[in-house]
């Protein structure tokens, strides 16, 4: 948490445009009411947002791998490649009304903009080895595709209205006129029945008594070959999907009569789903997926009156625990961030509406019925500062804290092993139970009154049964320890033969000059932890000496830095501290202090991860071999003169506007075991990487240096991108990186390379069951049916779970002039999967994909900095 400035916030000037709702107003000039020290303040608030952010919370249904030691120390990796819940952070909702606006419906036809990627010589993206398998997706066939010609209008209102519901409602007195089932969001008509004039004016009176004036403008026809016809026919589904009585929180759709109560923690679990119609491959096909979202019962009122009663300290501790909240108010449905608090206001301060001054107890009072029990407190502002969202940056939200409800998990609810798994036990879904939920919600749709009529008046059915494909297993890989291979097995998991195999390199002298920093309690800890390694170590072939004992009185951050200050004097390989709980500050300036000063690998063990004995000590040894720039167990690559590069981004904590974005380089495998890495800072807004190239140069040279060549061929990796990015990613970075590659090799008189530059996706909603509704084994892969037509693309499960449902991962090429077959491509990236030595089996990712992410998010979240070059060829990162 950064410095906080203090200072009380000057009164807010409100303004209102007619009829336009006092949680959506617009404040056009901020000068009018911020003084400059305001607004130095308000860059104050968003650097303590982004620390004290928690967001709202979507669960896909969690799957859990077998576990891969990563509490073995702190330094052990978060991420194991199972279908761990995707946390997603709710966007700010529009300000205009609830939802309209040209933004907002330029944001709508974007989701569906159709981007083709696909390379023009790929003749096909089909495999052909593997043994086959049979398997089922959540995906439902449109079994007849609509023969209809939709026809697109723009409506306008005079005098104008603010809130989308109240357009739907006066529009809906021409519904015989507009044709059945037509769709209107508010700005946009869509029917089937073509006006004879292009423009066409209707009168409406509402409930009040307001005369309106309605002017339909013709904008042209929609093909069934464009993107806007998929948008259409997903506008369909929604308006369908109402009539389960869903209710929309977000951009999905979820049950509140079926919420799930948890209320010893003060949580309730939404059930819900996400989904989507979209041309595949041969079929148009809709998605879905089963989603929760949590939803705490607590209200930011009820946070207020928690924070301290000394008035001195109780506004900037009640800052402190709201900013960067999610918040959902009920009346509207609505979630909004919240960026300050205005403790000059209440809920007695009047606006203009409709001509006249009301204050927003009457308001709400009149409009949602709603009667606000406290009229002093504060109010909250909302300022919608993602610029992905195409919106205003001075549009501000005003709300009342007494009607906004929490939502999300802290990062204290997150280590609550009790709460997560209560949570869990809804969430994580087994695949039985997954399709269950996906046939029920089929039934209801096709049986539901309301809903059935939707579809019926547009001419849409949807087959009751979820489609088949046919997929391929990759056959088992074999793992190469120093004098042995192994079969990795069907369940890709290798820990046991840790106990009789040697590491595939270690240091010739082995770790041999080296420091232990730990408090003079755990004295024992330190004992039987060296003991341990020891022990273990010499059964995988790593030779471990004496350290050099440092002996601290207390566990204080200044301790600890003080003492690593101490060893580094000695020039260690690799310090060790022995820590009594994970505490975030303490890791941080350790790492920080190794990594960014003094340029020393070094590794964290918590007193607790200590006591599970010699299965903790195998894989602490592990990483130490790593850290110290060894590898402990390699994979067979069928081909020399490739390096393969991960890329991932991760946002820094202590300043949203910054970002970090690592790169991992494999070192041509066959003749030398080794990754390079590289970090380098960028812009959070961007999803374009700048200083992308030079990382990538850097790699390359470091591998001339050791090759005496550049690499024959490339696979990059390039994790992070969202579907919205797709095509700005096509246009500008991939042609980018051709070209400044081409001039590289020109430059060094090489052929150009063989390069290939491949998006990857964990956070793709389709899943695959066996025929017995069982996990596909590790290696399957899927490449027809629900792969896009205009994409070189592929679906890939490479790791085992044990609980839920496995999620697979999206790898869409972009560019390929590798010259290489789609079976030899899949299974190049399998193998990578094999790499990551956090954990003895596969990983949902490839390794350097993995590498990427655990550097990254060691430098946003704990160093803030960049490391030092002498650590570019070590893990110090796992």
């Amino acid at each position: 948490m950064g410095d906080q400035e203090r200072g009380r916030r000057r009164p807010l000037d409100v303004h209102q445009r007619s009829g336009q709702e006092p949680q959506s107003k617009i404040f056009r000039n901020q000068s009018d009411r911020h003084t400059p020290g305001d607004r130095d303040r308000s860059d104050v608030s968003s650097s303590r947002r982004a620390s004290t952010s928690h967001g709202a919370s979507t669960y896909h249904g969690a799957s859990t791998s077998r576990g891969t030691g990563d509490s073995t120390s702190r330094d052990a990796s978060t991420s194991r490649g199972s279908d761990i819940p995707a946390v997603s952070v709710s966007h700010n909702a529009p300000v205009r009304g609830e939802g309209s606006g040209p933004q907002n419906a330029r944001r709508r036809i974007d989701h569906y903009e159709i981007v083709n990627s696909r390379p023009a010589d790929v003749l096909t993206k089909r495999g052909e080895e593997g043994k086959p398998i049979k398997l089922i997706s959540n995906f439902y066939s449109l079994k007849t595709r609509p023969q209809w010609r939709i026809i697109h209008y723009h409506v306008n209102f005079e005098p104008e209205i603010a809130v989308v519901r109240v357009r739907c409602g006066v529009l809906s007195q021409h519904a015989p006129a507009l044709g059945t089932g037509y769709l209107f969001d508010g700005m946009q008509l869509f029917t089937t029945k073509k006006f004879e004039q292009d423009v066409t004016v209707l009168k409406a009176t509402s409930k009040q008594g307001v005369d309106y004036t309605i002017t339909i403008k013709s904008v042209g026809i929609i093909s069934s070959v464009e993107p806007r016809f998929l948008q259409v026919l997903n506008l369909i589904l929604r308006r369908s999907m109402k009539g389960l009585k869903l209710e929309q929180v977000g951009r999905n759709l979820f049950d509140p009569h079926a919420r799930v109560p948890l209320r010893e923690f003060s949580l309730e679990l939404w059930p819900g789903y996400e989904t989507s119609i979209r041309q595949h491959e041969t079929d148009i096909l809709l998605c879905a997926e089963i989603t929760h979202k949590v939803m705490r019962t607590e209200t930011v009122y009820d946070i207020m009156r928690r924070t301290s009663a000394n008035p001195s300290t109780h506004q900037e501790e009640f800052r402190v625990n709201v900013l960067g909240l999610i918040v959902l108010t009920d009346y509207n449905n609505k979630t909004y961030r919240i960026n300050d608090v205005d403790f000059a206001q209440t809920p007695r301060t009047t606006f203009s509406c409709k001509g006249k001054d009301v204050s927003f107890v009457e308001y709400y009072q009149t409009k949602y019925n709603i009667r606000i029990r406290d009229q002093n407190q504060p109010l909250l502002l909302s300022k919608n500062r993602d610029k992905a969202q195409n919106s205003n940056a001075n549009e501000i939200v005003i709300l009342i804290p007494e009607l906004c409800r929490v939502t999300g998990l802290t990062d204290s609810m997150r280590s609550n092993f009790q709460l997560m798994r209560a949570m869990s036990n809804h969430t994580r879904m087994n695949p039985s139970r997954r399709i269950e939920r996906l046939q029920t919600f089929n039934q209801r749709l096709q049986t539901t009154a309301e809903s059935s009529k939707v579809l019926t008046d547009w001419n849409m059915e949807l087959s009751q049964n979820l489609v088949q494909v046919q997929g391929r297993v990759i056959e088992p890989q074999n793992i190469v320890f120093k004098s042995n291979k192994v079969c990795a097995g069907e369940q890709a998991d290798w820990t046991r033969y840790f106990r009789d195999q040697q590491m595939f390199t270690t240091p010739k002298n082995g770790l041999d000059r080296w420091a232990v920093i730990a408090p003079q309690r755990n004295l024992r800890d330190l004992r039987q932890l060296l003991e341990n390694l020891n022990r273990v170590a010499r059964g995988m072939g790593f030779q471990i000496s004496s350290p050099r004992e440092v002996m601290i009185y207390d566990d204080r951050t200044g301790s600890y830095i003080q003492a690593l200050d101490d060893c580094t004097r000695s020039d260690p390989k690799l310090v060790l501290c022995i820590v009594p709980s994970n505490n975030v500050e303490r890791y941080s300036s350790i790492k920080k202090r190794g990594c960014v000063d003094r340029s020393v690998p070094t590794q964290v063990v918590t007193t607790r991860a200590n006591q599970k004995g010699m299965s903790v000590a195998t894989k602490i040894a592990i990483q130490i071999n790593c850290k110290l720039g060894y590898t402990p167990w390699m994979i067979a690559v069928p081909m020399a003169g490739l390096m393969t590069m991960g890329f991932d981004i991760a946002k820094c904590t202590r300043d949203r506007n910054k970002a970090y974005g690592a790169l991992v380089a494999s070192m041509d495998l066959q003749r030398n075991a080794t990754f390079f890495s590289t970090v380098a800072e960028c812009s959070a807004y961007d999803v374009l990487a700048n200083n992308l190239w030079p990382m990538v140069l850097k790699a390359l040279r470091k591998y001339r240096e050791e090759q005496n060549a550049l690499p024959a061929r490339i696979i990059f990796y390039r994790d992070g991108v969202s579907s919205g990015s797709l095509k700005q990613l096509f246009e500008y970075e991939v042609k980018d990186i051709v070209e400044k590659l081409d001039a590289e090799y020109q430059k060094a008189e090489a052929n150009p390379p063989k390069f290939a530059y491949i998006v990857v996706t964990k956070s793709s909603n389709t899943r695959f069951f066996g025929d017995r509704r069982e996990n596909p084994p590790p290696g399957t892969v899927v490449d027809d049916v629900v792969t896009l037509p205009e994409r070189y693309d592929f679906y890939l499960v490479s790791q085992t779970v044990r609980q839920g449902t496995v999620s697979p991962t999206s790898y869409n090429v972009l560019y390929s002039k590798i010259h290489l077959s789609p079976d030899r491509i899949q299974k190049l990236t399998y193998k990578m999967c094999h790499l990551y030595y956090n954990w003895s089996g596969t990983t949902r990712v490839p390794a350097v994909c993995q590498y990427a992410k655990k550097l990254a998010t060691l430098v946003g979240t704990n160093l803030h900095a960049i490391p030092q070059n002498a650590l570019e060829k070590k893990f110090y990162y796992l």
